[in-house]
């Protein structure tokens, strides 16, 4: 999707990264707007899928989920014409948090949070894996986080 924002545009969605709460009007002060155009312009971001939408950040170990995984995806080389329905039932697994489909020796890099290994081990092993047209499951634990998701850089 290719979007033309400007400047202004820039300056809403960097305040809006990183203070999605934050009022029209404060909104609008902050980047020197009225409210009524602040408003219209974010309402246009929004319509033109530039804002996805909003929603808190919840720390995953808050929940009980102290183990985060990257995993790696492969389909059967027979299973190629199952592609939508194999990404339909991956999106159905809560526990899957992000999932890419990828170029290279894989064809998707999933983002899985679990309570703890065996119960990571339990979902691999008891649902992602018996997803018909899986082939091969390879898994890469976290073990401290680094950098969280980050604002885009809209400057």
């Amino acid at each position: 999707m290719v979007s033309i924002v400007d400047a202004i545009d820039r300056k809403i969605l960097k305040v809006l990264q990183s203070d999605g709460r934050i009022s029209n009007v404060d909104l609008a002060t902050r980047i020197h707007l009225s409210a009524p155009q602040c408003f219209r312009r974010v309402r246009s971001l929004e319509e033109r899928g530039v804002l996805r939408g909003y929603r808190a950040e919840v720390n995953p170990e808050a929940l009980g989920f102290g183990v985060t995984a990257y995993v790696s995806v492969s389909i059967g080389g027979n299973d190629f014409g199952r592609v939508r329905e194999i990404e339909t039932e991956m999106r159905a697994f809560s526990q899957i948090l992000e999932c890419f489909s990828v170029s290279g020796e894989d064809d998707y890099l999933l983002k899985v949070v679990s309570h703890d290994l065996k119960s990571l081990s339990n979902f691999l092993t008891d649902h992602l894996m018996q997803v018909p047209g899986i082939d091969d499951v390879r898994s890469m634990i976290c073990l401290e986080e680094i950098k969280p998701a980050s604002p885009l850089p809209v400057a």
